[in-house]
């Protein structure tokens, strides 16, 4: 059996973390590495010389790339190899999916194949749908769509209209409705539709071939980027759908496609993940051959600070996205090692740790906006320019914070998703909130830092917690079920939970790289380290204090104020000097070098 130590979703909270019990992407094996050059040198050289002609939308030329992809077995990574696939685990997916992310419309196709549409197949198929859709999925001789969205549900899911009527002789369904804002719609072969059968209350889902009559479709969408993704609305009209296609269970597509979306939240963190590092090496490159006042303006400290802020964004993400993906990968092993099928294993597994799901997508999707904006700005009026993949990528990041659930509606999810693991036992958040609640009104521990630069840092971290947890704690309490409606509060808590996630993702990071690899490997990863823990300290402080404001007042409020101002107290750090370093660091390389 695994010695793997049990953890679950939430935990991050309340658990103490060691550096050894996290994966960081120093320890890749060769092996990854090899998959990842494979995934961007395929985008670098088959998708990025064609990217006028994809957002052009070429006929056949998505489809086409989505196939050459498959050959070179990038789209099946996480399909068995009974089915055609590479049969590897989470972890290997997500660096291949990272290497994807470079390829703007293409790794939104691609996502969106490999992931929402081939996924519900592959982990709640029978072994005749497997056997039948899944080896072409994974090959990418056949391309598959997700139909969920329609105009009248979004977010919510559940208020689909798309109605299927079982026949008389019980052997076809008759599927009737409208699908929207369908990724790969126009050029899909195999559809998985999400609709609900006669009166129930809760979606089924239905796997559905193209060429069946009665599926018909809009041109295609015009959008403000992923031009070259396909987006089509789809109709349904007197569908003849067989009963064999019907997927999984009746009234079980909810569950369906909130499990599949969490999958695609955590691959969201991946791939924008390396449209991050893209975007900061093709800033870097620029500041370093645009002159300006006689010199390079990489030279310059309004510059540098972009270069470096950049770069501390993305390595941040990468800490937190990938310990993530561990903490998934350890889920999925033990689920399987007692005796769980490996479809189911992998489901349960993502699913202990949605909200972490949920954070990855928030902060990838930020993230990387955040990095399109200001290459923008660095290249000046080129960024503007559509010579440049700046101005391209601004527009194709925009979307990330819409799609897989808005980052608003994520953000709930969050903060919802760990209070109902409280509730039903799984941790213990009552505990730890009544010490923090008891600690605001004690006496201030007035011990000096620690001399320990990562014990220092990691006391930061603990006391962030209790911040988090003295303003949820206290929110629900006061709140009771009218929480759930005071959305800007819920909001504010998960801000406060991402920040420290990820503080606490780089600390343990940049602790570990230090016990293996010494001094000299860990001086920049130190400087990233400190500075994005100063950062957050101020950002988890405003935050905190806003969600207090929000329901407390009086004395109490006063209290917990001080409190908050307590929990985010951090040593003065020169954060200014910090980021020339960074920056300085991928000018030299004239790349993102983290």
């Amino acid at each position: 059996m695994s010695d793997i130590k049990s953890i679950t979703g939430g935990d991050f909270l309340i658990k103490e973390v060691k550096c050894d019990e996290i994966f960081t992407p120093e320890e890749w094996t060769e092996e990854h590495l090899m998959m990842r050059k494979t995934s961007i040198d395929f985008v670098n050289s088959r998708v990025i010389p064609n990217l006028d002609a994809i957002d052009d939308m070429q006929e056949g030329l998505m489809p086409s790339l989505l196939e050459e992809a498959g050959e070179l077995g990038l789209v099946g990574a996480s399909v068995p190899e009974e089915l055609g696939g590479m049969g590897l685990d989470f972890k290997s997916s997500m660096i291949i999916t990272e290497g994807i992310g470079g390829g703007h419309s293409f790794a939104v196709s691609y996502t969106a194949h490999t992931g929402i549409a081939t996924l519900p197949i592959l982990y709640y198929g029978n072994e005749d749908q497997k056997k039948k859709y899944i080896p072409g999925l994974a090959s990418g001789k056949l391309k598959g769509c997700y139909c969920l969205t329609e105009p009248s549900s979004g977010s919510d899911a559940n208020s689909a209209k798309s109605r299927a009527i079982l026949t008389d002789d019980g052997k076809h369904y008759i599927l009737n409705g409208q699908k929207m804002w369908i990724t790969n719609g126009g050029f899909a072969d195999i559809l998985v539709v999400f609709a609900k059968i006669d009166d129930d209350e809760n979606l089924s889902a239905f796997i559905l071939e193209k060429d069946w009559d009665g599926i018909t479709m809009n041109p295609e969408e015009k959008k403000m980027g992923i031009k070259g993704s396909s987006t089509r609305q789809i109709f349904f009209n007197d569908v003849k759908v067989p009963v064999e296609n019907l997927l999984h269970e009746r009234g079980k597509g909810f569950k369906i496609a909130v499990n599949i979306l969490n999958v695609g939240r955590i691959k969201l963190g991946g791939v924008v993940l390396g449209s991050s590092k893209e975007g900061v090496s093709y800033a870097v490159n620029y500041a370093n051959q645009r002159e300006q006042f006689g010199r390079p303006i990489s030279k310059y400290g309004a510059i540098r600070h972009k270069l470096g802020e950049m770069t501390i964004q993305t390595y941040a993400l990468e800490s937190a996205v990938y310990r993530a993906t561990q903490n998934i990968d350890d889920a999925i092993t033990a689920l399987k090692e007692g005796g769980m099928e490996h479809g189911e294993a992998t489901l349960k597994g993502i699913d202990s740790f949605a909200p972490e799901c949920a954070m990855m997508k928030i902060l990838g999707s930020e993230v990387t906006d955040f990095i399109a904006d200001e290459a923008v700005q660095v290249l000046g009026g080129m960024g503007y320019s559509a010579e440049t993949r700046a101005e391209r990528s601004y527009r194709d990041s925009r979307i990330n914070r819409i799609y897989e659930g808005t980052n608003e509606i994520n953000r709930m999810l969050t903060v919802d998703m760990i209070l109902k693991k409280a509730m039903k036992g799984e941790i213990d958040l009552m505990t730890p909130a009544m010490e923090v609640a008891n600690e605001i009104m004690g006496i201030p521990d007035f011990n000096p830092p620690s001399d320990d630069i990562f014990e220092r840092h990691l006391d930061y971290i603990r006391k962030f917690k209790k911040a988090i947890l003295m303003v949820a704690g206290s929110a629900a309490k006061k709140l009771m079920m009218s929480l759930a409606k005071e959305q800007e509060i819920l909001m504010g808590i998960a801000d406060m939970a991402i920040w420290a996630y990820t503080a606490e993702s780089i600390v343990l990071r940049v602790q570990k790289m230090y016990k293996s690899q010494g001094d000299a490997a860990a001086e920049l990863p130190l400087e990233i380290m400190q500075t994005y823990v100063h950062s957050a300290a101020d950002k988890i402080n405003v935050a905190g204090r806003d969600a207090l404001m929000g329901f407390a007042e009086g004395d109490e409020l006063k209290m917990m104020l001080m409190g908050m101002k307590r929990f985010t107290k951090v040593e003065p750090f020169n954060c200014k000097e910090s980021r020339r370093k960074i920056a300085g660091a991928c000018i030299d390389k004239n790349e993102y070098c983290f």
